[in-house]
């Protein structure tokens, strides 16, 4: 059988030595550096970095931009200024999740949509087929790399190695300028449910804000804790929460669509929003087990659902799960999960699991 290669990311060299390396989208990622607790604890508390650089990048300008992005993504466009940024959808004729993402405005007919790395050519393929008049697509995913800084004191640690008003930053804008004497965008956004900014930079010039961020005693995180921090916070990952078989509402991402525009896939979210078939609920396991993607929901003896992302968090510190049940039983309080063949009671709680103070 042939070797599958993996890509590397433009820190891989920076990082491969002290981290525990994955496959993840077909990137060599690391999952984590000391410890998943750890890194965890160290973003909810203090500061903690990620390369995200296998995120993708997708240019789309020219006089026509602006009607393209507009039909291609969910929410309205038009509330963008430049320097504003806005979390979208992708959707099919169906109505299902291609992908979700961030739509950047650079500039008045520049736009930037951040892809997930496992959804790259299938994003710029899709942009592709929906796109039209005098606009421009590039995929930009290859020349860029993007570090993370998120916790209560990313504003403090970030400050050191820029000039920018970060204070000045609101949640989902950005500002361009230099950090660590190279260029850079930053934008006040995150994944982890702490304040934080996401900082992209050319690849070859990403390491030295790395590095420097490292002399600031930040600490490296890797995949393992982004994802524990993020379910906490109840924040959909793609291939969990959101695929090509689940809507937008499906996912409870109902203030992501707004259907006084015209994007792909609006007829099929209007004719659902009267009867959305499945909901996102949080569970809360009563017994000893975990629940993993795909265990599935009872009630009442049926299978109901199925959870979508189920771990013991080190903030929560409680067995939780998100489950996309059907919605004739939202109501209801009480369920089974099974968990490798034993049946494990469950009740309904409020999400998300983990709110910042």
């Amino acid at each position: 059988m042939e070797k599958l290669t993996l890509k590397r990311t433009p820190l891989y060299d920076l990082i491969s030595t002290k981290a525990k390396m994955v496959d993840f989208a077909g990137f060599e990622m690391p999952i984590m550096f000391s410890s998943i607790k750890e890194e965890h604890q160290a973003v909810r508390e203090r500061v903690g970095m990620f390369d995200v650089s296998h995120m993708g990048e997708i240019r789309i300008e020219g006089p026509d931009a602006f009607e393209n992005v507009q039909r291609l993504v969910t929410n309205d466009v038009s509330k963008l200024n430049i320097g504003q940024a806005q979390y979208n959808l992708f959707c099919l004729p169906d109505g299902g999740v291609v992908d979700d993402l961030l739509v950047y405005r650079l500039d008045e007919d520049a736009y930037w949509l951040v892809v997930n790395a496992s959804n790259i050519e299938k994003d710029v393929a899709h942009v592709r087929r929906y796109v039209s008049g005098d606009v421009t697509v590039t995929d930009e995913s290859d020349a860029y790399g993007q570090i993370a800084i998120q916790g209560p004191i990313a504003e403090t640690v970030l400050g050191r190695i820029t000039d920018l008003p970060l204070h000045e930053i609101k949640f989902f804008r950005f500002l361009s300028g230099d950090v660590a004497g190279v260029p850079a965008i930053v934008s006040r956004s995150g994944y982890t449910g702490e304040d934080g900014f996401e900082v992209y930079a050319r690849a070859e010039d990403v390491s030295k804000i790395w590095t420097a961020l490292e002399a600031e005693q930040v600490t490296p995180c890797g995949l393992g804790s982004r994802d524990t921090l993020r379910f906490e916070a109840c924040l959909p990952l793609y291939g969990h929460e959101l695929d090509e078989t689940v809507t937008p509402f499906e996912a409870n991402l109902n203030f992501a669509v707004k259907l006084d525009t015209d994007f792909v896939g609006k007829d099929a979210l209007v004719k659902q929003k009267e009867d959305i078939p499945r909901r996102l609920i949080g569970l809360k396991l009563l017994g000893r087990g975990i629940a993993r993607q795909g265990a599935p929901v009872l009630f009442d003896g049926e299978t109901i659902g199925v959870v979508t992302t189920g771990t013991m968090p080190p903030t929560v510190n409680e067995s939780i799960a998100w489950a996309r049940i059907d919605s004739r039983f939202i109501e209801q309080s009480n369920f089974i999960v099974e968990v490798r063949g034993k049946q494990i009671e469950a009740e309904r709680v409020p999400t998300p699991f983990y709110k910042r103070k």
